[in-house]
């Protein structure tokens, strides 16, 4: 049910959510489930506080939880507390070594810290447990790419998209990375492709826009779309992209 309330979290499902957090405290209050769940729940309203004593109330009940270190850890994240995060991690880990939620989510807090070479490392962790997850592979392959080995992170997006061709945040940073080493032509064609996922994306059209640049060519169709859609930050349609739940 704890994984089931991340899915409906990721969903923005509150209203479920909710109902489901009553149903299950209703019915056990000394369930570490029931408790990540009204997490979660809290968490989606933003109400991180809360949410970060329902998790450590989960852990009260069951130490050896590690689902639940690990959503308190991300709740930390959220409210800019890295330090306390990477002590969740680590205890999930020290619990369950083959938690991979939480080595992905160390390797998350040294991406934030550019600390690159780590976050490979703590990915990599993760990925060996998990070796199907397009969501791995893309961030290991992010961050290939920020070490300057943009040859191999072209690889490792490759197969995190033989995994999951539809997966929109590998296949724009593989269209970035292409137009970062000036093949803008392989670019054009995988933003092409991305546009079809997910129209909406205005992130996608204006590095479509760039590659016209680049090739000499206008476009004013791209040009005028790219100004009638919705105005969103790089931040927020990287969160949009990217939405490919915390259970990678």
């Amino acid at each position: 049910m704890e994984i089931y309330s991340t899915t409906l979290w990721h969903l923005q499902k509150d209203v479920a959510l909710s109902a489901l957090s009553k149903d299950l405290t209703d019915m056990d209050k000394n369930c570490p489930e029931a408790w990540c769940v009204a997490g979660n729940c809290f968490s989606l309203q933003r109400e991180h506080d809360i949410a970060i004593k329902f998790f450590q109330r989960a852990i009260q009940v069951d130490p050896g939880f590690a689902y639940a270190y690990t959503l308190l850890g991300h709740e930390f994240v959220l409210t800019e507390e890295l330090d306390r995060a990477l002590a969740c991690f680590r205890n999930a880990i020290r619990v369950n070594n083959r938690h991979y939620n939480a080595w992905y989510g160390l390797g998350m807090i040294y991406y934030k810290q550019e600390k690159f070479n780590l976050a490979e490392i703590h990915f990599k962790k993760a990925l060996s447990v998990n070796p199907q997850s397009s969501v791995l592979l893309c961030h290991i392959g992010v961050v290939q790419h920020a070490l300057k080995k943009s040859d191999t992170a072209l690889e490792t997006l490759n197969r995190a998209i033989g995994i999951d061709p539809k997966n929109p945040l590998c296949k724009f940073h593989r269209a970035s990375i292409l137009f970062a080493n000036d093949k803008y032509k392989a670019a054009l064609q995988e933003l092409e492709e991305l546009k079809q996922i997910v129209p909406k994306e205005s992130l996608v059209y204006f590095l479509i826009g760039k590659v016209y640049k680049k090739l000499g060519q206008t476009h004013p169709s791209v040009c005028l779309t790219a100004c009638l859609s919705d105005c969103l930050s790089v931040s927020q349609v990287y969160k949009k992209l990217g939405q490919t739940h915390l259970s990678v």
